[in-house]
């Protein structure tokens, strides 16, 4: 027993010692970093004191609107502060897409602004060169006779007004003359006689002198016929145009029956142009608008014409419109047949349009879309509905604002990654990309739990009104919503009065859907403050 007694008194003598050496230690190394405290304290307190700087508010129904300043939503609820270094809210939206300034660097993105644009586009055709329909002139004798003798025996020969083409000789031409001569002598020798009588032959001799004109006969030839006297056996048949012979039928000793044309001569001095211009360009051409013609035969000149006429059908073969041009051609350079190249250029140049570069645009063939840049490495998809290109720009519709800043170079690579992040987000609860879609399970970071009673049921629109308690994780305070539920067999029993807990989950932007909904306790639940409106 004293054997104990001793073992015993010696085991509480270590353990003292032990102890006392533990809280000697202890105490020099509590007073070691006494010394060097003033230098390290003041950090600590200086990071804590330090504001952290806010960037902007975002709607606390994750809606896409921020505010630079604090505001309340519809709902009387606060805005959420965001501050430097948290990741912007628009990010968590479907479809956004966040990109590294680094990485933006690299890939070179450049965006320039929507703005209002004077658009002018520039229609480009082919055609050739034709007569001017209203300068041609056809020589065809309203007589029969034949030709004795050619003055303009060549295709092409420029000719005057009033320049001999042929001499021609016809019987009725001399019955014509003979008769007017006697119409004249009678005249004279019924100068002595009564009025009547001369009357009566100064009718014949216009009468005779009006066959003639009517045969085309030139002024020149009937003065020459008054002046001798005589009848002639050939008359000279003259032009009465100035241009070129385009076709010359007539050979010398030929007969000729009346209406007959034996020349055609066209005036070069204005000429059309024929341009073909393709269907889907047809609305834009109008009458009156300014055309440059570029002729393969003098490529260093710019000759400059009107549209006076767009033809009212299109070419099944081809599915182009006639569009004509007239231009002067004072040096008769431009000659018929001849192949050109039209530019028309199109708008008022006093309208304006909202537009974008052709760059900006991603055109999947089912819609048009854009980039948006929201922020710096922050770039939003949006839609738009384009109109006319001109110049190297598009009229946008629908889907901008001007002032909004769009990409227009390296779109495609963002776009590109835009889609492998919807990709990502279908897998990870936020939804696919595309309509069709059907979104994916939430994460159990997303579900929100909270108790409410139940005000209203909808069973046939699946939906369910509760005056729910606050939701400190959505920083939501205790207000009366309607949801709608994820199933509708949940509402089957539900009543109004009724005490439930909810789980509610994001199901885009500012809306929540109800997972689990199971009876609570009664509890009584906070009404909504003042102001707070129903319904979500």
């Amino acid at each position: 027993m004293n054997r104990l007694v001793w073992i015993g008194i010696a085991a509480v003598v270590v353990g003292a010692g032990v102890a006392a050496g533990y809280w000697m230690g202890t105490r020099s190394a509590g007073h070691a970093p006494a010394a060097v405290a003033p230098s390290s304290a003041g950090g600590p307190e200086q990071g804590a004191k330090k504001e952290r700087k806010v960037r902007f508010y975002r709607n606390p129904m994750g809606l896409p609107d921020t505010s630079p300043v604090p505001k309340k939503d519809p709902m009387g609820m606060d805005y959420i502060p965001v501050y430097e270094g948290e990741e912007p809210e628009p990010q968590a939206q479907p479809g956004t897409v966040k990109i590294s300034l680094d990485k933006v660097q690299l890939l070179g993105v450049r965006s320039e602004p929507v703005a209002m644009r004077e658009l002018r586009r520039t229609v480009q055709a082919v055609g050739t060169i034709q007569a001017n329909e209203r300068l041609l002139y056809k020589v065809a004798p309203r007589f029969e006779g034949w030709i004795e003798k050619l003055h303009v025996n060549t295709t092409g020969q420029s000719v005057a007004r009033g320049q001999p083409l042929m001499d021609v000789y016809s019987p009725d031409l001399v019955a014509a003359q003979e008769e007017y001569l006697i119409a004249l002598r009678g005249a004279k020798d019924l100068q002595d006689s009564g009025p009547e009588a001369q009357a009566a032959m100064q009718r014949l001799a216009d009468g005779a002198l009006r066959r003639m004109r009517n045969f085309e006969i030139s002024d020149r030839e009937l003065q020459a016929l008054q002046q001798e006297g005589n009848s002639r056996r050939l008359l000279t048949y003259r032009s009465g145009a100035n241009g070129v012979v385009l076709q010359k039928p007539s050979v010398q000793g030929m007969r000729f029956m009346p209406g007959e044309v034996l020349f055609e001569i066209a005036d070069l001095s204005s000429v059309w142009m024929l341009a073909d211009v393709f269907e889907q360009d047809v609305g834009l051409v109008r009458l009156g608008q300014e055309a440059k013609l570029r002729i393969v035969a003098y490529p260093d000149k710019v000759f400059a014409g009107k549209v006076v006429f767009i033809y009212p059908t299109i070419d099944a073969e081809t599915r182009t419109a006639k569009v004509r041009v007239e231009l002067r051609n004072p040096g008769g350079l431009l000659k018929p047949a001849m192949f050109a190249n039209v530019e028309l250029a199109t708008g008022d140049g006093r309208s304006k349009a909202l537009a974008v570069p052709e760059s900006a645009v991603l055109d999947s063939g089912t819609r048009q879309l854009v980039l948006v840049r929201r922020a710096e490495g922050l770039f939003e998809p949006r839609t738009v509905k384009l109109g006319m290109r001109a110049d190297g720009f598009l009229e946008v519709r629908e889907g901008l604002r001007a002032g909004e800043e769009v990409v227009v170079r390296a779109n495609f690579l963002i776009d590109a990654e835009s889609n492998l992040k919807a990709a990502l987000e279908t897998f990870g609860g936020h939804g696919a990309h595309g309509a069709q879609a059907k979104p994916a399970a939430a994460t159990p970071a997303q579900v929100h739990t909270t108790k409410g009673t139940v005000e209203a049921v909808d069973q046939k629109a699946g939906s369910v009104e509760i005056n729910h308690e606050a939701i400190p994780s959505l920083k939501w305070p205790a207000m009366s919503m309607e949801f709608k539920v994820k199933d509708k067999a949940m509402l089957q029993g539900v009543r109004k009065g009724q005490a439930v807990e909810i789980d509610i989950a994001p199901a885009g932007p500012g809306e929540f859907v109800i997972e689990r909904m199971t009876p609570a306790a009664a509890k009584p639940v906070a009404k909504a403050a003042p102001g707070h409106d129903k319904g979500h």
